[in-house]
């Protein structure tokens, strides 16, 4: 009969939902993969995907950072827009913080719109 002896110490950390969000947040940037940054944090791939379905689950604790502001459309040369272009339907590309582009055209509702960014920057 063998015995087995354990020299690791067994450890459970216990993550913030800010830090939890900022961690799945760089997979994507720079063609960081799940595997990568699973890696450079110490964790299991198995980690983040349970994170990222906690956080679809959740999505309210995610919409509580998500704030509309208004911008001012540019021309090429740098120059503000007039009043016309302004409300001209056209594209807009939106880019997160994870390095992801999202193009919107038209005036999709907040909430839509507001959607489309958590699950973009959590896919």
């Amino acid at each position: 009969m063998g015995q087995e002896i354990l020299i690791d110490v067994e450890r459970r950390r216990r993550w913030a939902v800010a830090r939890k969000l900022s961690i799945l947040s760089e997979v994507g940037v720079d063609g960081a993969t799940v595997s990568d940054v699973a890696r450079r944090h110490d964790l299991t791939r198995q980690h983040l995907y349970q994170w990222r379905n906690w956080l679809r689950q959740h999505s309210s604790v995610a919409a509580r950072d998500v704030r509309f502001l208004p911008v001012e459309c540019m021309d090429d040369r740098g120059a503000v827009a007039g009043p016309a272009d302004v409300t001209r339907p056209g594209r807009v590309d939106i880019v997160l913080r994870n390095g992801r582009t999202i193009g919107v055209s038209g005036d999709p509702p907040d909430a839509l719109l507001a959607r489309i960014i958590r699950i973009a920057e959590t896919a």
